[in-house]
C-alpha cells in the first residue's frame, strides 16, 4: 500500500539521518565530559529507554536464563567496545572521516558471514570489498597530511568497524533465538552499565560540565539515536524491509561528513569526498543480489 511506503520511506530517512548526525553530534559533547563516562552513560540512558518498551510491549519474551551468554556476548562487540572504541577514537579525528572508516562495517560484514556462516561471496562483493578498502585508503592518506589526523584515531576507527561486524555477524548467528527488541534493551542496559561503572572509576564525575548545551547534547543522542534508532531499525527489520534498510545505511557516513561540515567547520576535502564516493559504491556493491543464473535449456 502506498501508506505502508510512505511510512517506511519516512522510517529510513529518520534512521539514517540520526545516525549521521550521531557523529558530529557525539564530538560536540565530548568537549564537556570525558569520553567513556559519556559512552556509558547515553548507552544506559538509551536501553532504560528501551528496556521500558520492551517490557511495555514484550512481556515473556527475555528468556534471560536461557540466552544470558547471547546476551552477553552481542554487549561486548555490539555495545561495550563499539561505543567506547568509538567514542575514545573521535577525540583523534574529525568526526566525518571517522565515520567514514567505521562505515567499513558493511563490507567486514560480507567477509564474516562468508566465512562464518557460508554465505556466497559473488563478484559483485568481491568488487565492493576491493572498492572499499581503496576508498579507506584513500581518505586516511589524505587525512594523514592534514593537522587533525592521527594514526591512533584510523587505528581506533578500523577497531570500531570490526567490533561492530563480528557483533553483528554474531547476531545475525542467533537470530531467531532471541526477541530482537529485548536483545537491543540488554545489551544496551549491560554496557551502559559496565562503562559507566569504568568511567567512573578512572574519569572524576565532577569533570562533567553540565551545561544547557550539553544536557541538550546527552538527551538527543540517548532518546533518539540511540533509543528511537534502535527501535526503528528493529521495527523495519520486522516488517520485511532488511535488504531496504541495508541498502540505504550507505547514506550514513555521507550525512556524517556534511553534518560534520555543517555543526562543526569541519572541511570537505577532495580526498575525504573521493574516499567515501568509494565506499559508498562499495557498500553499494556488497549489498547487491548475486547475479541470476541463468539455466541453460535441456538437449535432452
Amino acid at each position: 500500500m502506498r501508506t505502508h511506503g510512505a511510512r517506511t520511506a519516512w522510517m529510513v530517512a529518520f534512521l539514517v539521518t540520526a545516525w549521521g548526525f550521531n557523529w558530529p553530534l557525539s564530538k560536540m559533547a565530548l568537549a564537556f565530559t570525558p569520553p567513556i563516562l559519556f559512552s556509558g552513560m547515553r548507552t544506559l540512558a538509551g536501553g532504560i529507554i528501551l528496556l521500558i518498551v520492551a517490557r511495555i510491549t514484550r512481556p515473556g519474551q527475555l528468556n534471560l536464563r536461557k540466552n544470558w551468554y547471547i546476551y552477553l556476548i552481542s554487549s561486548l562487540f555490539n555495545i561495550i567496545l563499539y561505543y567506547a572504541l568509538q567514542t575514545i577514537g573521535l577525540a583523534y579525528l574529525p568526526s566525518g572521516l571517522f565515520s567514514a572508516i567505521v562505515f567499513l562495517q558493511p563490507m567486514l560484514v560480507g567477509i564474516l558471514s562468508w566465512l562464518w556462516l557460508g554465505d556466497p561471496m559473488h563478484a559483485w562483493k568481491v568488487a565492493g570489498l576491493v572498492l572499499g578498502f581503496v576508498g579507506v585508503g584513500v581518505i586516511s592518506l589524505g587525512s594523514l597530511s592534514g593537522v587533525h589526523s592521527s594514526s591512533i584515531g584510523i587505528i581506533l576507527a578500523v577497531a570500531t568497524s570490526v567490533s561492530w561486524a563480528i557483533g553483528t555477524v554474531y547476531v545475525k548467528k542467533t537470530s531467531g533465538l532471541v526477541d530482537p527488541v529485548w536483545l537491543v534493551a540488554i545489551q544496551l542496559v549491560i554496557g551502559g552499565m559496565l562503562m559507566s561503572g569504568i568511567g567512573s572509576a578512572i574519569e572524576p564525575l565532577q569533570s562533567i560540565r553540565w551545561t544547557g548545551e550539553f544536557i541538550a547534547l546527552f538527551a538527543i543522542i540517548s532518546v533518539i539515536v540511540i533509543a528511537l534508532g534502535w527501535l526503528v531499525y528493529f521495527t523495519l527489520i520486522g516488517s520485511g524491509e532488511a535488504t531496504k534498510v541495508a541498502s540505504y545505511t550507505f547514506l550514513i557516513p555521507l550525512i556524517s561528513a556534511f553534518a560534520s561540515a555543517l555543526l562543526m567547520r569541519e572541511p570537505l576535502t577532495l580526498s575525504l569526498v573521493v574516499g567515501l564516493v568509494l565506499v559508498l559504491v562499495s557498500i553499494y556493491f556488497v549489498n547487491r543480489p548475486a547475479p541470476a543464473v541463468k539455466e541453460k535449456a535441456s538437449t535432452q
